[in-house]
């Protein structure tokens, strides 16, 4: 599926139709260049999912968990992993493995330990506001 967003009001409606297209599947990759709108994204799918928290990047913490509707989010930013022990190290099976929403910002950090059912998005910077989004199941 392709969307394009030309404005960041769309964003409820995208989050929406990602859901949708995503079915059954709780672990989400979010590929794109630094500043391309993953974080955003996820906001709006959190949003979606009656998180109430503030969706915040996890840049440091690496992983941050926000309370849902139908139990925890998880929300990992990998970009700082130097290597994939580090995510072995955190304990990523329970989080990804926990039947729970993960979403995952720099998945090629950790391409190994990705389980095989996903859903891919794939995020291209057309202009300032405008981006093409690519979203993809794998299983």
């Amino acid at each position: 599926m392709d969307l394009h967003i030309t404005s960041t009001a769309e964003l409820p409606q995208v989050a929406s139709e990602i859901l949708e297209c995503a079915g059954d599947t709780r672990i989400f990759l979010f590929y794109g260049d630094m500043g391309a709108g993953k974080t955003t994204i996820i906001k709006a799918l959190c949003a979606q999912l009656g998180v109430l928290d503030a969706a915040t990047s996890p840049t440091f913490s690496i992983v941050n968990q926000y309370k849902g509707q139908d139990g925890p989010v998880y929300h990992f930013d990998f970009y700082r992993l130097k290597d994939q022990n580090e995510a072995l190290d955190m304990g990523y099976e329970e989080y990804f493995y926990s039947g729970n929403y993960c979403f995952i910002e720099w998945p090629e950090k950790i391409a190994n330990l990705i389980p095989d059912s996903y859903t891919g998005i794939r995020i291209r910077v057309i202009d300032a506001t405008g981006r093409q989004i690519t979203v993809e199941n794998i299983s």
